[in-house]
């Protein structure tokens, strides 16, 4: 079974940086996608960012457009998320997933990690 192991997250200041990764287990095929969602306390999961595999073609939600990147990493079967420019609204618990279809929504992912914190403060 596929396990995704996220990393990289923790507190940092309005304007800061972080970069998460999400490192799988297994092949990641070339037919999956794999995205970055995010949850903060009393809202729904929302998505943040996807990239197909096999293309490694991303594409952003529009609240992070230009300021986050998507990337992945075949030899390390690793997807990081490069998070700049970062607002007290990207305060939320960051999930990665990885599903088969082209999907902005949560329930189509079938595999997902643990989550890690990422806290903005001002």
């Amino acid at each position: 079974q596929a396990q995704l192991v996220e990393s990289g997250g923790g507190l940092v200041q309005t304007g800061g940086s972080l970069r998460l990764s999400c490192a799988a287990s297994g092949r990641i095929y070339s037919s999956s996608v794999m995205g970055w969602f995010r949850q903060a306390p009393g809202k729904e999961r929302e998505f943040v960012a996807l990239i197909r595999w096999g293309t490694q073609r991303p594409t952003y939600a529009d609240s992070v457009k230009g300021r986050f990147t998507i990337a992945g990493s075949k030899a390390e079967n690793t997807v990081y998320l490069e998070m700049n420019e970062l607002r007290i609204e990207d305060t939320a618990m960051y999930y990665c997933a990885r599903g088969s279809q082209y999907s902005f929504s949560a329930n189509d992912y079938v595999y997902w990690g643990q989550g890690t914190q990422v806290t903005v403060s001002s």
